[in-house]
């Protein structure tokens, strides 16, 4: 497939998928108690020893999870560093985001020593959701500050690219296979990437201007998917073309569609947070049908980033209700043709 993206791209209207009937597949969810109460546990990531570290964001922590004893373990961090995000890198050190303090923190996993990353500009005040690229460098939002930014693990070295539009609020990111980073501009409707020979930011403006994508995904022919927060919506981009097609999510208008994935068969896995309890939703972006809608039995509260873990076939998940969750979504059968 061309991956190529033409020099100048205008999106027209979209397109709008057929409203496919829905399967009943149920999703097998758990869910462990946090046991630091009212905490905000959040934005999980699965190590290589199978353990899943996560962030406390009104506890101020970084912890992770031993799924196997049931066993939760926290890490001391700065006061005031609210952390909103945590990745792990392969050797099962944990690297988080400083909402707060304007910092991107590296935790060791075998003895918890800390080392610290403070932004170069004092406005990209609020790191928000870090991803690995493939060469195992972090590229990383910061939605107040209007910024994307990029840090060297090697070189240890932090550089941000400003983003054009105001309070576009950069959100939700991924890299695509040709190392690209591509991110939501939530206080816009429009979709980032850095183009990395040029090293700046370009903008992808969707069609209906009242669309605000929130967290993003990708598939393996190169789609960048979002969930639409504001009109209940799964969009599609094709980068190629700039083709936009959406289809209205089972929750309808009011479903605020938030935390989101895809796993390793190309099903886009989102949750819708307008609905109480909140609900799983899978979507086949192969046959363009819903596998499943599954309630999180917790209720969720909100459910605000999720991540699939492909050894295991798993979503991992964090909950306002006070709860880390899993999903086994490898059990999901696709419907046939």
């Amino acid at each position: 497939m061309n991956r190529s993206i033409p020099p100048f791209l205008v999106l027209g209207a979209i397109t709008i998928g057929p409203a496919l009937a829905q399967s009943t597949a149920q999703v097998d969810i758990r869910e462990w108690t946090v046991p630091w109460p009212r905490s905000g546990p959040r934005d999980p990531a699965v190590a290589p020893d199978g353990r899943v570290w996560f962030v406390g964001q009104v506890g101020n922590y970084v912890a992770r999870l031993d799924p196997v004893t049931g066993k939760f373990e926290q890490f001391a961090i700065d006061p005031g560093t609210y952390p909103h995000n945590v990745i792990v890198d392969r050797y099962g050190n944990g690297w988080y985001a400083g909402n707060k303090n304007g910092m991107i923190g590296r935790i060791d996993g075998k003895t918890g020593e800390l080392k610290r990353y403070p932004m170069p500009d004092s406005s990209a005040k609020d790191p928000h959701t870090l991803v690995f690229d493939h060469r195992g460098d972090i590229w990383f939002t910061v939605q107040g500050g209007n910024f994307v930014g990029k840090l060297g693990t090697t070189s240890e070295k932090i550089e941000l690219f400003k983003v054009a539009t105001p309070g576009a609020r950069p959100y939700g990111i991924v890299i695509d296979a040709l190392n690209r980073p591509w991110f939501d501009l939530f206080g816009t409707h429009k979709i980032g990437l850095v183009e990395l020979g040029a090293k700046a930011v370009r903008e992808f403006s969707l069609p209906d201007s009242l669309t605000r994508p929130r967290r993003i995904a990708v598939t393996i022919g190169g789609a960048i998917w979002y969930g639409d927060y504001t009109r209940g919506r799964l969009g599609r981009l094709d980068p190629s073309t700039g083709a936009v097609t959406e289809w209205p999510l089972p929750g309808g208008k009011g479903s605020l569609p938030y935390a989101m994935a895809s796993d390793d068969r190309d099903v886009i896995w989102l949750v819708e947070t307008g609905m109480q309890p909140n609900r799983l939703v899978g979507f086949d972006s192969k046959t363009e049908q819903f596998l499943s809608v599954t309630e999180i039995p917790s209720g969720g509260g909100t459910v605000r980033y999720m991540v699939f873990d492909p050894k295991t076939k798993r979503i991992w998940f964090g909950t306002d209700n006070n709860t880390i969750g899993k999903a086994e979504v490898g059990a999901v059968i696709r419907p046939m043709p």
